[in-house]
């Protein structure tokens, strides 16, 4: 969600240091620190949902499941992203506190002003990211998900649900779930 650029051109490590001082996110893209708007209800609410829903099926399996807070690394391209919720299973991401480099799924709940970046550039970004197998955007304007699969040969495919369907599947992380579960609470 990036919304106010600051135009001074910053290390990671400043960025990196200034973020743990900072009382507000800061998205990171080649040097230029951005500012994060806040979330509407509906985007929380299925960000939260789809963080339980993953957490409880996650419990016991090695990976970690995290939610808007935690930023993931994309070293090749320098940058650091907010994504609504991320899952790693890479035991090498339990070395640093506040990043992680090896998710296996992230999750975007759209928004009017990020939907475009969300599609274009960012997912572009994500693609860097070797371990990345499943990229999943959430509709909060009516029950769908676009879901991005890299498959063997390192393409990726979508596959969409919507809410008709009842039922939706995260292939990376041997997942099934309930449209009347993730979007649970959210009025459209």
């Amino acid at each position: 969600m990036i919304a106010t650029p600051k135009f001074d051109y910053i290390t990671p490590d400043q960025y990196l240091e200034m973020e743990e001082q900072s009382e507000i996110k800061h998205e990171y893209i080649d040097g230029y620190v951005y500012a994060m708007a806040g979330a509407n209800d509906p985007h929380v609410t299925i960000a939260s949902n789809a963080f339980m829903m993953i957490r409880n099926h996650l419990r016991g399996s090695g990976c970690r499941v995290y939610i808007s807070d935690m930023k993931a690394r994309i070293d090749s391209l320098n940058r650091f992203y907010y994504p609504d919720v991320m899952v790693t299973c890479d035991p090498r991401d339990t070395e640093s506190q506040n990043q992680k480099r090896y998710p296996k799924l992230i999750i975007e709940v759209l928004s009017k002003s990020t939907e475009g970046f969300d599609r274009g550039d960012k997912f572009a970004d994500y693609q860097q990211i070797e371990t990345l197998e499943e990229y999943v955007l959430v509709n909060t304007k009516r029950q769908r998900l676009d879901c991005f699969c890299r498959n063997q040969d390192g393409l990726w495919l979508l596959k969409s649900y919507s809410g008709e369907q009842d039922k939706f599947q995260l292939s990376s992380i041997n997942f099934e779930g309930k449209f009347a579960e993730l979007y649970e609470d959210v009025k459209f």
